[in-house]
């Protein structure tokens, strides 16, 4: 049994089993299913809370956060660009909360969320060396974490700290 990201519970059980044997199972874990909607709904609250931090609803919020943004990751690509020897064709930015950063690895574009700017500086070096690390790894394999921990060997420190700032 788990509770998807809209809610929802969804149970598994084998094909023959009773209906009324699922909706006992369902029964008998009620509290649990009412835990973990509580549990859902403030995390939702706090990711909302840490969104809301950054004012981007104005054309002139989203124009400064842009120039902020920017101001701290082109010296970060102009630093570790050449030492992994990649070079990405465009950089822009948007307003995402489902990922931190995104690259396409046939175009070399690479786009980064303006909410970066609510992370640790360290940390938004993490987004950056994991984005240009998927110029030479598209995927999530041990090449690209064998780049990450040559290039930048906090990694997985930065990635918990910005996951825990964020639930």
């Amino acid at each position: 049994m788990r509770i998807v990201k809209n809610g929802d519970v969804h149970v598994s059980a084998p094909l023959l089993l009773s209906r009324k044997k699922i909706e006992q199972f369902i029964e008998k874990h009620r509290d649990w299913i009412e835990k973990a909607h509580l549990r859902r709904i403030e995390t939702e609250q706090k990711r909302k809370q840490f969104y809301e931090r950054l004012p981007l609803k104005k054309r002139s919020e989203r124009s400064e956060a842009v120039q902020r943004l920017d101001t701290k990751v082109r010296p970060l690509l102009a630093y570790h660009a050449p030492k992994m020897g990649v070079n990405p064709s465009e950089i822009t930015y948007k307003a995402t909360t489902s990922r931190w950063g995104m690259c396409n690895s046939r175009t070399r574009q690479i786009c980064f969320s303006l909410y970066l700017l609510l992370l640790p500086d360290w940390c938004i070096e993490h987004v950056v060396v994991h984005e240009l690390a998927h110029l030479k790894e598209a995927n999530h394999g041990p090449r690209f974490y064998a780049l990450m921990d040559q290039h930048f060997p906090m990694w997985k420190e930065a990635r918990k700290t910005t996951a825990k700032m964020v639930i």
